[in-house]
């Protein structure tokens, strides 16, 4: 008892040092007349406006104000630290010198900030959002000894709205043409008054424009007009063409000639002079002296034809599928006038064909608390225009080791080597026709593998697979992929006496003795507009639905209930139905924080010729990417407790349904370093009693059998790789007796023994999700 009352009192001690040292550490390096600047505040002062558009308001001007303050985590400025740490730049050395730059940042003075300018640049805004009539106030805010920030307050008027938008209608087709349109404008009567709306309606209408063959109109070209002096806190808009505009701009344009250049290079000079070898094919004059690609690849890559006015959007997609083909290092494109009387453009698209062939070699290492710790070597080989279409070839070779350094498994080692080839083809290879309008060529995939994989003293397992199927793109949200085709063949070998006798009269370890043939379809749905990163609320869904032997199991009226099972050359088919949904939500909290919530979860039915899920199909959970408190795969299902076997070694667990969840806060510290903090949480269930996992079955009590956990970690972001180390502990534990599940008492960082049961250490490439 003294023991953990001391180890209490040293952690507390210890945090307690460290916060101080941080605090400290910020402004005893100043001079005596110099003043750390720590906030700037934006306060919107109105009775008029509500709580909410107040909140809107505020977060939109925070981002404004100069300069930005010394980052902060936790209350500390650790960048302050280290810059302060590195000491005196007279006293330089590498070390020194690598904290201060990489990982410091010098202290931010309050002498640095303009009030007045900040000020003006907040009114400025305000105004912009249609509140003409706004003060901005500015006063210091003492922060402590040698601490001091600013608060703005900003009082605004009445926002104005918009009155009425007037299309002036003249003589000219493209006036008139920009009247036409008005009925689609985004400038709505009622709506407030924005500089940013009308730059995005002069934005959008430029591409109307454009559309309709007027390539060479701009959106400076068009003209809004604002009158404020209509009264009653509202404007009237006049929208038109500038008198100004060039004649260029006023006429719309058809495309005459396209060239094409599938094999330019910078070097090259004498471009005119090589027209001279182009080949006609279709509406294109192709120029491929050495006869790289084939001519089809365009079909389906460049949507501008001849004699068809310009059009950006199809512009915009035949450079943007060109880039798709991922054959060509450089796409660049030109429109030259042709014929300025009839007003003709020739299209060029230069095209600087990539190294076709490349090879990867990648060598991996991985360790865990599960007490593995292996490498994987994986090569591949890359041909990006195989039969001169675009086509894809890869072929892999890769092998790893997994060895057991300690625990029950210690011994038991997992070696895995194996081969994989496919094809893809930038096209749909169907016998009906398949269109796309998508800026993503649309593409075909067969894939061929094998894998030997031996866990030493129990068994080996050699698997075979193929597949046949699509993927194509609605957009850089949306993905598909369907797999009309897609077999996987599992034969175990040299099972040894061991397994067998730990295995004999359970079901779940016999079930990876028997042979596996799955065969049929499989659909996945991918959704993501994760890449806008200036965006506050992203998004990532990603749904699968797996079938297998449905229609030979029909036909052949597979039935156990009233049979044998059916075999395909020698070995039972399976016959399920599996579905399973990853969702992902991300809420930036600003500029180096995120909050990401996850919810995961899967179900699998067999039924007709199969009892249970091929084991290769079933559910795990636990490990670096899942609930981290826990080992990978020994948790569950249900409350069954995995220590309970009386063997050398832990099989695996898994089951029919998933159910997961994890709550994760993301921050970045300095520099290349990343903090979290997370939360996970969830279980694995059969839907039917098995017999040597009691307490696995799904009940309305599911809920009472979920596994939590909890921890912090690190990540390392080098640009093309993340390195993650994550410590976790558990916080409920489901097979422990009902009334003991939550362990959260049980908590001793202090105590070796509770640290070496419970802190799970997981080391991973990349983000868990």
């Amino acid at each position: 008892m003294k023991v953990t009352r001391t180890n209490k009192l040293l952690n507390i001690a210890t945090v307690g040092w460290i916060f101080l040292l941080f605090s400290c550490s910020s402004t005893r390096h100043l001079e005596k007349d110099e003043i750390l600047y720590t906030r700037g505040e934006v306060t919107i002062e109105s009775e008029q406006l509500s709580k909410k558009t107040k909140s809107s308001l505020e977060e939109e001007l925070q981002p404004l104000l100069r300069p930005i303050p010394n980052s902060k985590f936790l209350g500390m400025r650790p960048k302050l630290f280290f810059y302060n740490l590195a000491g005196d730049k007279e006293k330089d050395s590498g070390i020194r010198r690598w904290m201060r730059n990489k990982l410091g940042q010098p202290p931010v003075l309050f002498s640095q900030v303009d009030m007045e300018y900040n000020s003006s640049i907040l009114a400025n805004r305000m105004e912009n959002n249609g509140y003409f009539q706004v003060k901005v106030s500015s006063d210091s805010i003492d922060d402590g000894k040698q601490k001091r920030g600013v608060k703005y307050a900003v009082t605004p008027g009445k926002q104005y709205l918009i009155n009425q938008v007037t299309f002036l209608n003249d003589s000219t087709p493209v006036q008139q043409l920009i009247a036409r349109g008005g009925r689609w404008t985004r400038l709505k009567q009622g709506t407030p008054y924005s500089l940013d709306a009308i730059k995005n309606e002069r934005v959008r209408y430029d591409n109307y424009l454009k559309n309709q063959g007027y390539y060479f109109f701009s959106d400076n070209d068009l003209l809004i007009q604002v009158d404020s002096t209509v009264g009653n806190h509202q404007v009237d808009l006049f929208v038109k063409v500038k008198e100004k505009t060039p004649e260029l701009a006023l006429s719309p344009y058809t495309i005459d000639k396209i060239y094409i250049y599938s094999d330019y290079q910078l070097s090259d000079t004498d471009l005119e002079g090589q027209k001279d070898s182009a080949y006609s094919y279709k509406d294109f004059s192709v120029i491929d002296l050495k006869k790289k690609f084939k001519p089809s690849i365009y079909d389906r890559t460049i949507y501008l034809e001849h004699g068809e006015l310009y059009n950006r959007n199809d512009h915009n997609l035949s450079l943007n599928r060109l880039v798709s083909l991922g054959v060509f290092k450089f796409v660049k494109n030109q429109f030259v006038i042709s014929d300025s009387v009839n007003h003709k453009l020739d299209a060029y698209y230069y095209l600087t064909p990539d190294k076709p062939k490349a090879i990867r070699l990648e060598l991996l290492g991985k360790t865990n608390s599960a007490s593995y710790n292996g490498a994987e070597l994986n090569i591949n080989w890359l041909h990006k225009n195989a039969f001169k279409g675009a086509e894809l070839f890869s072929a892999s070779l890769y092998g790893g080791a997994d060895f057991q350094m300690s625990s029950r498994n210690k011994g038991y080692n997992v070696f895995k080597i194996g081969t994989e080839m496919s094809l893809t083809w930038p096209k749909v290879i169907t016998p009906w026709e398949f269109q796309s309008s998508s800026a993503y060529v649309p593409k075909t995939k067969a894939t061929v593998g094998m894998e030997y994989l031996e866990r030493t003293k129990l068994y080996s397992l050699t698997s075979f697979k193929a597949s046949w199927g699509y993927l194509w793109k609605e957009n850089a949200r949306k993905e598909h992929q369907l797999n009309l085709f897609e077999v996987n063949y599992v034969s175990p070998d040299n099972v040894t006496d061991l397994y067998r006798e730990y295995a004999e009269g359970n079901p779940s370890l016999e079930r990876v003795l028997d042979k596996q043939l799955i065969f049929g379809p499989t659909y996945i749905y991918t959704f993501t507009n994760t890449m806008q990163q200036y965006k506050k609320h992203t998004f990532y869904y990603r749904g699968m639905l797996d079938f297998s032997g449905n229609i030979t199991g029909l036909l052949m009226g597979a039935n156990l209930d009233k049979g044998k099972e059916k075999n395909v050359l020698g070995v039972p088919f399976s016959q399920y139905i599996k579905t399973e949904h990853d969702f992902r939500y991300y809420l930036k909290l600003n500029r180096t924080s995120q909050l990401v919530t996850r919810f995961h979860g899967g179900v699998g039915f067999a039924y007709g010729n199969s009892r249970n899920l091929p084991y290769t199909k079933q559910f795990y959970i636990g490990g670096s990417n899942s609930i981290r408190a826990f080992r990978a795969r020994t948790l569950g299902p249900g409350v069954f407790d995995p220590n309970s076997y009386n063997s050398k070694f832990i099989p695996d667990q898994s089951a029919d349904m998933l159910l997961e969840m994890n709550l994760e806060y993301r921050k970045k510290l300095f520099s290349i370093v990343h903090g979290a903090l997370f939360v996970d949480a969830g279980n694995i269930w059969n839907l039917n009693e098995v017999g040597d996992r009691p307490g696995g079955k799904i009940s309305a009590n599911f809920y009472k059998e979920i596994a939590i956990g909890a921890g912090a970690g690190l990540r390392f972001d080098i640009t093309f790789l993340v390195l993650r180390l994550d410590f976790a502990f558990p916080l409920r534990v489901p097979y422990n007796d009902s009334g003991e599940r939550w362990v959260v008492k049980d908590i001793k960082f202090g105590d070796r023994e509770w640290r070496k049961d419970n802190l799970m250490f997981n080391f991973a490439i990349g983000y868990p999700f």
